[in-house]
């Protein structure tokens, strides 16, 4: 209880309206004791005065705690929104400025994990981009020698060798697309990719990319149909954007069997193109859909055993750099549609 009267503001009220009391009281009494003619009328008007200061006291000690507390939310938000270096005055005694010093040992916590985090993730990135680019000479060397193996194998007719030299440039092709993907995830991470924004023709870009896939498509016995209007257009990057609808649509292929669909489609609303890639194929599983965008997740129920786990991140990735959003839709057996949404700012 004596706690309250470490705050100095609190002391001062409390004796203000003691000081209040006390002087009524003796201001009473003596005018009773002396008789004074309408007495009663004098302290009715004490009372009302009395009365009066208190709520004057009291009024002044809120107005200044809420003054206090505003300026609090104040700093809070401010933190919010990314100022690091916010801190509360917490020079006078009490139970709130003990909650402002506090909040200012947590704000210092939480700047200093937040650096550590950034720190973290910066040498990670560094570190996984130095061995993507050390990777690719040992590659393309061993793409050189396995070409060689392959050649020698076919003019001396040797059938096993050029099965396991087939198998080795399979997995070559896996190490080269793990490096490639891992490299565009870091500089999308870092923010060292700058967009070159230019408006372009949806349908184009669909076409571009069915083209890409029609020769194993076509190997696999699938389809792949393009379904919007052919005047939507989209300000967007190119290249990346092109990248990000054959990871869906190479996803489409690998959980697809023979004499499956693939369709790629578009739509314009008032401020926002669509754009869907839907498939026919074995679904995902309810356990994997709130995870599928995490790097290097393998669903312990895919039968799929040639993906990394890179190719949705990676979507993910430059689609939110487009300031979009992308969704999953999918039911085991029937199929799966991922539904990529860009703000289009010619409509706005």
């Amino acid at each position: 209880m004596m706690k309250i009267f470490v705050n100095k503001k609190i002391k001062i009220l409390f004796i203000g309206m003691i000081f209040s009391i006390v002087f009524f009281m003796l201001l009473s009494t003596l005018l009773l004791a002396f008789a004074v003619r309408n007495a009663a009328y004098y302290i009715t008007i004490c009372g009302v005065c009395m009365g009066v200061i208190i709520l004057l006291l009291c009024y002044g000690y809120f107005r200044e705690q809420h003054k206090i507390m505003e300026s609090a939310i104040l700093q809070i938000t401010e933190y919010i929104s990314g100022n690091k270096n916010v801190s509360f005055e917490c020079d006078d005694e009490g139970e709130l400025y003990r909650l402002f010093h506090e909040v200012n040992s947590l704000v210092t916590i939480l700047n200093a994990h937040a650096e550590h985090e950034k720190s973290t993730k910066k040498f990670l990135r560094n570190t996984i981009s130095d061995i993507s680019h050390q990777l690719k000479t040992p590659l393309a060397a061993l793409n050189i020698y396995n070409g060689l193996i392959q050649d020698e194998a076919k003019e001396k007719e040797l059938p096993t060798i050029q099965e396991f030299s087939q198998l080795f440039e399979q997995e070559l092709d896996r190490i080269e697309s793990l490096v490639q993907n891992l490299l565009k995830i870091t500089k999308l991470d870092a923010g060292t990719i700058i967009l070159d924004k230019t408006l372009e023709n949806v349908s184009e870009l669909a076409e571009n990319t069915r083209k890409h896939f029609l020769f194993r498509a076509g190997q696999e016995g699938k389809e792949i149909c393009l379904s919007g209007n052919e005047e939507i257009t989209l300000l967007c990057d190119r290249n990346w954007i092109i990248e990000a609808i054959s990871n869906l649509v190479k996803n489409a292929l690998d959980h697809t069997e023979k004499d499956g669909l693939i369709r790629i489609e578009w739509r314009a609303f008032t401020s926002i193109v669509q754009i869907t890639v839907k498939d026919n194929g074995s679904g995902i599983h309810p356990e994997d859909l709130h995870h599928i965008f995490k790097r290097f997740y393998r669903s312990r129920f895919s039968k799929d055993t040639q993906g990394i786990g890179l190719g949705l991140s990676l979507t993910k990735a430059i689609v939110e750099a487009h300031n979009g959003t992308i969704e999953v839709d999918s039911t085991l057996g029937i199929g799966t549609s991922f539904t990529m949404n860009f703000l289009n700012p010619t409509k706005l």
